[in-house]
């Protein structure tokens, strides 16, 4: 059944919410079977490029209080922090002049960043523009339809924005006074504005596999032409910290399913959830972008993991780099990456 499934979708055939059902539930020789044909279908578009990403968490304020974040408005066993314009640009530099493909200028959605008009926030964005020129995801959280084209403009790229999922009931329990619909039109309207769009599930928030097997047809269907899966880690201080932890079986599957049913899109691999100890499986799962390298000793936090692998420097560039090689990929150049944006964008 399954080997019929991927088969057909390797044909051109359109998969069904049944089908991506049935491929969650694959195991043993099934589960090997369906990373083996993802490589295949990333190996065949992408060779042994491997795209990677910097974070730089630029402010963890949040007003939001979303029941799993651990940056929720009113966790206060926070230390939280923001940086400044120049520190963003410096951090953006040092990824660039390491190899580095891509910034990822992330926040919480921080009222002080949105004042006067969202200022701040796109100062911060067009100053990578000009003084770095690395390319930009933009990751503010939720915005207006009318700031796309400004977002655009100051210079990012990509624009991120995760619906976690798309039961609409469970999105409710966990996007605490957030609307479904309008986090759903980010991906679209940034999309129309001329950004790159990236949409994000979650694994293990009380969703059933066949919610799942919904997203990941959902978000294919945004257009977004980069998505992913993350696994849910609880959160000290959060109304979901004493959820049990899964390990990150189902969170690979995924991105495997997504790697067949969407081979040209960028599917990343973050280090995020397991550190640097998951890079080896998500790529064996079908991962193109590696995402989260954070360099050690600049005082940034993670989302997934605040800490995780970052001080230590296993999150690094060079120690992310060396693994690559080690694993018989290759860590693509920004000029490549740059040329995929463009193709992607029509240029």
């Amino acid at each position: 059944m399954i080997a019929d499934i991927i088969e057909n979708i390797q044909k051109g055939g359109t998969a069904t919410v049944e089908d991506v059902h049935t491929l969650l539930s694959a195991t043993g020789d099934d589960m090997e079977a369906l990373f083996q044909a993802a490589r295949d279908a990333r190996d065949s578009r992408f060779g042994k490029d491997i795209f990677t990403y910097g974070f730089v968490y630029f402010s963890t304020y949040c007003k939001n209080n979303c029941t799993f974040c651990y940056y929720r408005r009113s966790n206060g066993q926070i230390d939280r922090y923001r940086k400044t314009v120049e520190e963003v640009v410096q951090l953006s530099g040092a990824l660039q002049d390491a190899g580095i493909n891509l910034a990822d200028l992330t926040m919480g959605e921080d009222p002080r960043m949105y004042a006067d008009d969202y200022k701040l926030l796109l100062e911060t964005i067009s100053s990578v523009r000009d003084d770095v020129g690395i390319s930009i995801m933009a990751s503010p959280g939720a915005l207006p339809r009318e700031m796309f084209p400004r977002i655009r403009e100051a210079g990012a790229d990509f624009y991120a924005c995760y619906q976690e999922t798309y039961n609409r009931g469970l999105f409710e329990s966990l996007r605490l006074e957030q609307d479904f619909d309008a986090r759903y039109g980010q991906k679209i309207w940034a999309r129309e504005a001329g950004l790159l769009a990236e949409d994000g599930m979650m694994i293990g928030l009380g969703e059933t596999r066949m919610d799942r097997a919904d997203t990941i047809l959902k978000m294919g269907a945004t257009g977004a032409e980069q998505i992913r899966a993350m696994t849910f880690v609880p959160q000290e201080g959060t109304p979901m910290q004493d959820n049990t932890a899964w390990d990150s079986t189902e969170e690979l599957k995924a991105i495997a399913i997504m790697r067949i049913l969407f081979p040209d899109r960028l599917i990343p691999c973050s280090l995020d959830v397991e550190g640097i100890a998951g890079l080896k499986t998500r790529l064996y799962a079908g991962a193109n972008v590696i995402t989260s390298i954070v360099p050690p000793n600049k005082n940034l936090a993670g989302v997934a993991q605040h800490e995780l692998d970052i001080e230590n420097g296993n999150r690094s560039m060079e120690n992310v780099f060396n693994m690559l090689e080690d694993l018989g990929y290759r860590r693509a150049k920004s000029s490549e990456y740059v040329r995929f944006l463009d193709s992607k964008r029509g240029v």
